[in-house]
């Protein structure tokens, strides 16, 4: 099982059982209540993301007048919605349990969390959810074999049971959902109704073992008072830490009332004279909508917590200040809204971040300084934007980005261009909405369009995409008709070579895809000569299994280019190690050439395999492959788990043409860019730094055998023009990147998190003559996307490889391009 909290996954996850639980109810479990021991509390967050505590537990409780044994006994769990295949884990039980006593089970242990449970009486090892599952308490060591209610009810071994969550197996009905910061738990009366959902409440985890000692809840001091900006503090960690807090005041300005992070947002209406200090405070109500409106005036007692996404001592990424258990009393409605902070072009500072060389976590705030202070100081208050241009698509998690700084390093068709590690564009916000989409479905929005209106609502921390604006108000769509590119046709004279990541390309995908990416190919990029692909996956594409082969992949493509009217494209490509290049598991990605056979020929020489290195051989005066198409040093460790180079020679008009398609490894493992570490560790470009220095050292071969060669290295490079592995690839000036000869507002093929940036790459060597340049817009800036990627073609005359033969054919080619003019 894996531990989730607040993910997509979980969201996804969320919505779809709500759907499934709108069915009929399954019948209920009712074993006989008993007289003695029963289940008091049930814990499966331990461990979490968001959790204190490390591990998950069951406590059992004696409502009886003599001491119980427990010889002989277990806890058994069976998860909430139990399939075919599912059995029942056992944790079994010895000693007894005194009356009016606690006997205290350890359960499965988390990688999250901070403090220990008491000492156990019993310790088990099973990972329970944090959300549904069925508990038992039973007289006896074998595994039950029920797996509903009713048959549960019949099994006369079972004590005890508490199906919680959205449980099927259960008595009466299922208790309140819990999570990874509340248990489920008796009152202290101990009452067994036969009804789950009237004995349990949820509630911060209070473990309680037979000593008496116990970790949390009540347990600890009373709660000391405190306002939501002594709570949110003056760094980004609150001084209030897993401490209790009460009298905390505010008027409700939001509410998230659907997926697992329900809950509201508060206010202080009235602030403290320092800017650092947000007076806003996200309370955390778990899966259960809060029963709290907007404008109502709340006092609430908590726990203060430090959410993050993943386990707290090894997140990349930074908290979110929240109250969690929380208990509150509505003193007043309709009160007004505080003001909220509005963005205007210059309200939130030009650079990004402190850059420290570590952890931001402990610094003081400057919000007037750095951006992402500017947002850790405003952290669940309100803010409003008017007329946000939209710099990143809406996406299939009903999010798109805008910014608050439209002339922020502006691209040519609207959205903000990534220029340089220090220049991130700080103006870029994330928006999501609080909107049930039964009331206004999320608006799918291109770059450049615009949220006409004010958009409103608290900001959060995400570690998907940064600070994010949950939009209460939402502004009105407004399309700016942002339309796909098309290039010119290449010229009689000129040579057309494209690159195009298809984005896990298989037999598996919609002909509406295929027919999408072809029409690419046929429309947009007018046919180049070569095309260099990436991610072509294998025959049956995610299927993890032993076929390698792509001819069904590529035969597929290359028909629906034929039914668009291109060209009867052939391909060469070498089939790789089973699951050596990494990608997605089972999909075997590879770099692939097509090629259009009525305007260019491919050199087919034998020898190319996948562990087997091409290399270079001077003929008369000529560089030729001693293997085409061929990888490139493909046994290198620069190449573990990734895409091997490939390289093939072409004739064109007499002349030959090298090109190399590539595809490095990718940014995973990187740290984020609005992550707690600043600057972040970009670990994955070590990687890539050893790929080009492989890279860069095959083209210098080339070269050295033939200095006037026409070389084209091509492919998703994975990296920016500005990184240390394009520096690699064009130190001692062997290849130009010619993203980098485009005007800054143009040197972007895709768009992430809001940023137009580059990942793909042409470069070019000395040779070729009339370079023509174009990344052919059609995917990353639109809400409907057939690749995340851009095109890119370079169109070119190659060198016939001697001066007077290159001048006669300069003449020639002047003569076509005024016929082309003139026709």
């Amino acid at each position: 099982m894996t531990k989730t909290h607040r993910s997509k996954a979980a969201l996804t996850a969320a919505v779809a059982s709500g759907l499934v639980l709108g069915g009929v109810a399954a019948p209920a479990a009712l074993a006989a209540p008993s007289a003695d021991a029963v289940i008091a509390e049930v814990y499966g967050g331990g461990g979490n993301s968001g959790a204190t505590l490390t591990n998950d537990f069951v406590e059992l409780a004696n409502h009886g007048t003599g001491a119980t044994s427990l010889d002989g006994f277990s806890v058994q769990y069976l998860p909430g919605s139990p399939s075919a295949s599912s059995t029942w884990q056992v944790t079994q039980l010895a000693g007894s349990v005194a009356p009016g006593g606690r006997y205290l089970v350890a359960e499965g242990k988390g990688s999250g969390g901070t403090v220990a449970l008491p000492t156990p009486d019993a310790t088990g090892a099973i990972a329970m959810s944090a959300t549904a599952g069925t508990v038992a308490l039973v007289s006896g060591t074998s595994p039950l074999t029920c797996k509903t209610a009713a048959d549960c009810a019949a099994d006369a071994r079972i004590k005890d049971l508490v199906g919680f969550g959205t449980a099927t197996v259960r008595e009466g009905n299922p208790t309140a959902a819990p999570s990874n910061t509340n248990s489920v738990a008796r009152g202290t009366a101990l009452a067994d109704t036969d009804d789950n959902a009237a004995d349990f409440t949820a509630g911060e985890p209070t473990p309680t073992n037979s000593k008496g000692e116990s970790t949390g809840g009540d347990q600890g001091p009373a709660p000391v008072p405190a306002k939501i900006h002594e709570i949110q503090g003056t760094t980004r960690i609150s001084p209030f830490k897993d401490q209790k807090v009460g009298d905390v005041t505010g008027v409700v300005t939001a509410t998230r009332t659907f997926g697992s992070s329900r809950g509201f947002w508060l206010t202080d209406p009235n602030p403290d004279s320092d800017p650092r200090t947000s007076e806003g405070l996200f309370v955390f109500t778990g899966s259960t909508s809060p029963a709290v409106a907007v404008g109502d005036a709340v006092t609430a007692t908590g726990t203060v917590r430090e959410f993050y996404p993943d386990a707290p001592a090894t997140s990349n990424y930074q908290s979110l200040t929240e109250l969690a258990s929380a208990q509150w009393t509505v003193g007043s409605h309709g009160n007004a809204l505080p003001a909220p902070t509005v963005l205007n072009p210059d309200t939130v500072p030009t650079t990004y971040a402190p850059s420290p060389g570590g952890n931001i976590e402990p610094l003081t705030l400057e919000p007037s300084k750095y951006a992402l202070d500017f947002w850790e100081a405003h952290e669940s208050e309100i803010v409003s934007i008017s007329d946000a241009r939209v710099v990143g698509p809406s996406n299939s998690f009903n999010e798109l980005y805008v910014t608050s700084k439209p002339d922020q390093h502006r691209s040519v068709r609207g959205g903000s261009v990534y220029l340089g590690y220090d220049q991130l564009n700080s103006g870029v916000m994330k928006v999501s909405s609080l909107i049930p989409f039964a009331e206004r479905p999320f608006p799918k929005l291109n770059v450049g369009d615009v949220l006409t209106g004010t958009t409103s609502g608290p900001v959060e921390y995400s570690n998907f995409g940064g600070y994010a604006l949950f939009a209460s108000v939402l502004g009105t769509e407004k399309d700016n008709g942002l339309q796909a590119e098309s290039t010119r046709k290449q010229r009689s004279g000129e040579l057309a070579v494209a690159t195009y990541n298809v984005e896990n390309l298989s037999p598996v995908d919609t002909q509406a895809k295929f027919d999408r990416l072809a029409d690419a190919i046929v429309t947009h990029l007018a046919t180049p000569d070569i095309v260099n692909l990436e991610e072509i996956q294998d025959n049956n594409g995610p299927t993890n299994d032993t076929v390698v082969a792509a001819d069904q992949t590529l035969q597929r493509f290359t028909d629906a280019i034929v039914a668009k009217g291109g060209p009867r494209y052939e391909w060469r490509e070498i089939d790789p190690v089973d699951d050596a290049d990494g990608g997605q598991p089972g999909g075997n990605i590879r770099v692939a050439f097509l090629f259009n056979p009525a305007r260019v020929s491919f050199v087919d020489r034998p020898g190319g395999t996948p562990t087997t290195a091409v290399d270079v051989v001077r003929e008369h005066g000529k560089a030729h492959l001693t293997a085409s198409p061929g990888r490139v040093d493909p046994q290198n460790e620069a190449w573990e788990d990734s895409r091997k180079p490939l390289a093939g020679e072409f004739v064109f008009k007499g002349r030959t043409v090298f090109v190399i398609a590539n595809h490095f490894n990718s940014k995973g493992g990187d740290q984020p860019t609005h992550g707690r570490y600043q600057p972040p560790t970009r670990s994955s470009e070590v990687q890539r730094q050893k790929q080009a220095t492989v890279l860069q050292g095959f083209v210098s071969q080339l070269l050295n055998a033939d200095p006037r060669a026409n070389v084209v290295v091509a492919g998703d490079l994975n990296d920016y023009q500005f990184s240390p592995a394009l520096a690699k690839l064009t130190s001692g000036g062997l290849l130009k990147d010619l993203i980098s000869t485009l005007p800054s507002a143009e040197r972007y093929s895709y768009v992430y998190e809001g940023q137009s940036q580059v990942l793909d790459h042409i470069l070019a060597s000395a040779a070729p003559r009339g370079v023509d340049y174009d990344v052919v817009h059609v995917n990353a800036e639109f809400a409907d996307q057939a690749s995340d990627h851009d095109p890119q073609v370079v169109r070119f005359r190659p060198s016939a490889g001697n001066p007077f033969a290159d001048f006669a054919n300069d003449v020639l080619d002047q003569l076509d391009r005024w016929l082309h003019r003139t026709a």
